[in-house]
């Protein structure tokens, strides 16, 4: 595995991150926490006029055509500002599900509207506090109807549609809803980072369209899991590099018995240890770039492998920022706190580390074995 962003694409990262920089930054998210909520409109409005929702889409309905990689660099950006808005579920999953299993008609009456944001996805997947399985889904689908509820939707609040794991007498499978439906119930849920919203969505009867063929939806989703973890990895790297940045810029300015807190061998090794964390991550997750880009048949395992190390990352470099800024670090006035909130809800938004680390565990020994044989 050999890869580099090319010069375009590095392009697209810079203009990203200064894009960021002139619409506010971190205040983006502090403003949605402060005023209760659900996104910044206005923030993905823009992103819309930028043509990232476009960046998947074919050209054949209105998008740019363009590749995986020119969503890890952008998905790096938003992790970095800690974007408020619905690109992860929109574009990451929904739109990616659209492209792979929708059909021609489907496909012709949302794609372009992603393009143009008249329309939002979303997806839902798990009920209750378990990890979702093959075996536990609840959520019903019987003649082009669903029932049920799931919890934890993103951005359901916003979305106007969403993708819904169902099981039906064939198996599992996705199904596309409209959730301007008048049998849908959407009820916001609390989240410890309230720069997210997270909705719990109830079916009754509602219309829906299969994805894909019935029964293979557990197969889809898995894969459609796989690519989300590799953006949202290069999210949470692009997270743990600007925690790392907040707290090296505390230590340089930051005086105690008349020297910088950055010469104290004490704070000298919480960031070494940060700087290593995601060194690691980052080459983790270009090899997740790698095999999403190239189709490999080892997605599944970059893409653990990019998940895992990528949560480490974020989580240690968001709790070393706070430490690094001592009693500043536990303030609201102090940014260090949207990190740490940001960095507990990305562990889990895919399934918990201790799953990405089993499937990881799990691709291994097929490796393993594989090449004994």
């Amino acid at each position: 595995m050999n890869l580099d962003f090319s010069d375009d694409q590095k392009y697209l990262q810079e203009e990203a991150r200064k894009f960021f920089e002139k619409e506010g930054g971190l205040g983006n998210a502090r403003n949605v926490m402060d005023q209760s909520q659900d996104a910044d409109h206005e923030l993905w409005n823009k992103i819309v006029e930028l043509g990232w929702t476009a960046i998947r889409v074919p050209e054949a309905y209105e998008g740019l055509g363009l590749g995986h990689l020119e969503l890890c660099v952008v998905a790096e950006e938003l992790g970095r500002s800690l974007a408020p808005v619905p690109f992860a579920s929109s574009v990451y999953f929904f739109t990616e599900a659209l492209i792979k299993y929708a059909s021609e008609d489907t496909k012709k009456e949302l794609l372009p509207k992603l393009v143009t944001g008249e329309v939002v996805g979303t997806y839902g997947i798990a009920e209750d506090s378990h990890q979702a399985t093959e075996a536990n889904i609840q959520v019903n689908a019987s003649a082009d109807k669903l029932n049920g509820t799931k919890i934890a939707v993103p951005d359901a609040g916003m979305a106007s549609h969403m993708i819904v794991v169902a099981k039906s007498s064939q198996g599992i499978e996705l199904r596309l809803v409209d959730l301007q439906d008048s049998s849908i119930i959407v009820t916001p849920q609390k989240n410890i980072d309230t720069s997210k919203s997270f909705y719990k969505v109830e079916f009754n009867n509602t219309p829906s369209t299969l994805l894909g063929q019935s029964g293979e939806g557990w197969n889809y989703i898995q894969h459609l899991l796989d690519q989300a973890a590799v953006l949202f990895a290069f999210e949470q790297v692009g997270g743990s590099q600007a925690a790392l940045d907040m707290a090296k810029a505390y230590s340089l300015e930051r005086f105690a018995f008349g020297r910088q807190i950055g010469s104290y061998q004490a704070i000298k090794h919480k960031l070494a240890d940060m700087y290593i964390a995601i060194t690691l991550a980052k080459s983790n997750c270009y090899y997740g770039a790698w095999a999403l880009s190239s189709e490999s048949s080892e997605l599944s395992l970059a893409a653990a492998t990019a998940r895992v190390s990528a949560t480490k990352a974020f989580q240690l470099c968001s709790k070393e920022n706070i430490q690094t800024h001592g009693g500043n670090g536990f303030t609201w006035e102090y940014d260090c706190h949207l990190f740490y909130k940001r960095s507990k809800v990305l562990s889990v938004l895919l399934g918990s580390e201790a799953t990405w680390k089993e499937k990881l565990v799990q691709n291994l020994e097929k490796t393993n074995t594989l090449v004994k044989e």
